[in-house]
């Protein structure tokens, strides 16, 4: 398709979608709706096996980002080891907080969701909503850092566990 060439992502290419995870563009579609057309990226999802269709113009808009170079994977892998700051008390805030940073997408805004929960965890037990955003950020992170690297999710899992617990 012609139209295709003209987006910013290409079939085949491995993508991050916000709080969904690593996907990969399988197919540029263009589908009628309303008696115009638009072209789709069709991303398949690896975490959740799905496949969704994405606005083509509205990627940018979603946070559809590629994922990082290998530095920025390594500078993730650290960035968790930094020293975290002191989350608000309330449940509610904070996770409202780390919700919002984990929309925001960047593999530093992840690695900040994994680091201070993982703290918050080992001082009082999370309430199951933080638990719940507490894996899905860590599987988001070990995703992309591991597509990022070539390396697998176990692998990265662990290197992951360990730089925690140091």
């Amino acid at each position: 398709m012609s139209k295709a060439r003209n987006c910013k992502y290409k079939i085949n290419e491995q993508i991050v979608y916000p709080s969904q995870g690593v996907g990969k563009i399988t197919d540029i579609v263009e589908k009628e709706f309303r008696e115009n057309k638009f072209l789709y990226y069709v991303i398949y999802l690896h975490f959740s096996d799905m496949t969704v269709l994405v606005p083509v113009d509205k990627a940018d808009e979603l946070g559809i980002r590629p994922i990082v170079s290998k530095q920025d994977a390594e500078k993730a892998l650290q960035y968790i080891t930094e020293q975290h700051t002191t989350a608000p008390t309330d449940w509610k805030l904070r996770y409202q907080m780390n919700l919002d940073l984990l929309k925001k997408g960047s593999i530093f805004d992840i690695s900040t969701v994994v680091r201070s929960l993982y703290f918050r965890s080992k001082v009082k037990e999370l309430p199951i909503l933080e638990r719940k955003l507490y894996e899905a950020a860590l599987n988001l992170l070990q995703d992309e850092i591991a597509c990022a690297l070539g390396k697998p999710k176990e692998e990265i899992a662990a290197v992951i566990r360990e730089k925690l617990s140091d």
